[in-house]
Order: C-alpha cells, then sequence, then structure tokens
C-alpha cells in the first residue's frame, strides 16, 4: 500500500526555509524511512505565497498566483511511502519530529493503487448517487 504524509504549514510555521535543527531533524526522520525501505519520495515545498494554481472554467485556463484565499492550512512537505497496513503508516507518522512549535499536523491519504481504481470509483459513484437519493447532492 502506498500512502501521501502530508506536513501542514501552520500560521507559527516559520516563512522560508525552516531553522537547521527542524531540517536536520526532518532529514533524519527521512533517513530512518529509506533504512526501513519504505521510502518512495520525499520533498519540502516552498511557502504557499510562491504556489501558481489553474483554474478550469469551462474550455478556459486560468492561471492564478498565490495560495487559495482563506486558505489556513498548505502542504509544507510531503513523504510517499510504501507500507504494509494503515497502522504501520501511522506508525510512521506518529514519529515525526514536531515541525513547529504549537500544534501542527499531518495529514495521511492512501494512494490509489492500479489495481483499485475501478473499486475505488465504482464506491465514488455509489456514495453520490445515495446522497442525491436522499435528498442531499
Amino acid at each position: 500500500m502506498r500512502f501521501v504524509m502530508m506536513l501542514r504549514a501552520t500560521t507559527e510555521s516559520p516563512p522560508g526555509v525552516p531553522s537547521q535543527r527542524i531540517l536536520s531533524e526532518l532529514g533524519r526522520y527521512s533517513q530512518d524511512l529509506v533504512k526501513a525501505g519504505v521510502l518512495l519520495a520525499s520533498e519540502g515545498l516552498y511557502p504557499g505565497s510562491e504556489c501558481v494554481r489553474i483554474r478550469f472554467s469551462g474550455g478556459k485556463r486560468i492561471v492564478i498566483d498565490g495560495p487559495p484565499k482563506g486558505a489556513s492550512q498548505l502542504v509544507a512537505a510531503f513523504w510517499l511511502v510504501q507500507v504494509r497496513s494503515r497502522d504501520e503508516v501511522l506508525e510512521w507518522a506518529r514519529r515525526c519530529p514536531t515541525p513547529v512549535p504549537g500544534d501542527s499536523e499531518i495529514e495521511v491519504r492512501r494512494c490509489v493503487d492500479p489495481d483499485d481504481a475501478d473499486d475505488v470509483l465504482a464506491r465514488e459513484v455509489r456514495r453520490r448517487e445515495k446522497r442525491r437519493s436522499d435528498g442531499r447532492a
């Protein structure tokens, strides 16, 4: 099973590059993932102020600089891992060093494997149809 663990930026996240101490701790954590043979990819991301979004509106593509208005939590870094179970990825996520003072979080989401794609799509279609039939469109 592949999972992405996304480290969220917070209002307390340092602007730009984090401190050397935090970078060292996150580097050691990533090396632990490598040594365990579960890390597929990882990257730190530039602040949301440097992001660019593409809005799809009909046939148009509109380029928008900067994060969405009201976006309180942007992804600061991610790890793509391959593990045996949900419990294993949660164990790894709990071991991540605290990236900022105060509260922060890692979002863990399973990646859709090609063999699972049809099942995931079918479940989503059934969920949407049920919401419509319940009047919750």
